[in-house]
């Protein structure tokens, strides 16, 4: 904060000058190469893109997906309406409907299924029985 600090700071000095322009700086090093990683790391193009198809359930997932891919609930809609209705939505349909390679549909519909919740009936519930407490003397 102190006025004769700032002075020295911003003072230039004429000496130093005429000696900085002096200097030469001179590499022997050989020039560094870049490696080529064959553009694996660099976007060959834009990724296009397609908007998801979730209905009412569009607030929980992400707007839009790279073609060929699908979200979290796309897959677990896609899985349940192909357990639900297996004639209507093959292998086939949710390939072209979903953008995606027919051969990971049916990998997909090979290797996840969507767990079933069952609730019994109230009536076919088996209930215990209760026994009178014992009285301890």
């Amino acid at each position: 904060d102190s006025p004769d600090i700032k002075e020295e700071v911003l003072r230039k000095d004429d000496r130093f000058l005429t000696l900085l322009k002096d200097v030469y700086v001179e590499s022997t090093e050989p020039p560094v190469r870049v490696k080529d990683g064959g553009g694996e790391h660099l976007p060959c193009k834009q990724e296009e893109k397609r908007l998801t198809k979730l209905g009412h359930l569009e607030a929980l997932d992400v707007k839009t997906v790279p073609k060929g891919k699908i979200s979290i609930v796309e897959a677990l809609t896609l899985l349940n309406n192909h357990k639900l209705q297996p004639q209507i939505w093959t292998a086939e349909k949710i390939a072209a409907e979903y953008s995606l390679e027919l051969k990971e549909v049916n990998s997909l519909l090979e290797f996840f299924i969507p767990f079933t919740v069952q609730e019994f009936p109230k009536e076919t519930k088996k209930a215990i029985k209760s026994h009178k407490p014992k009285q301890l003397t």
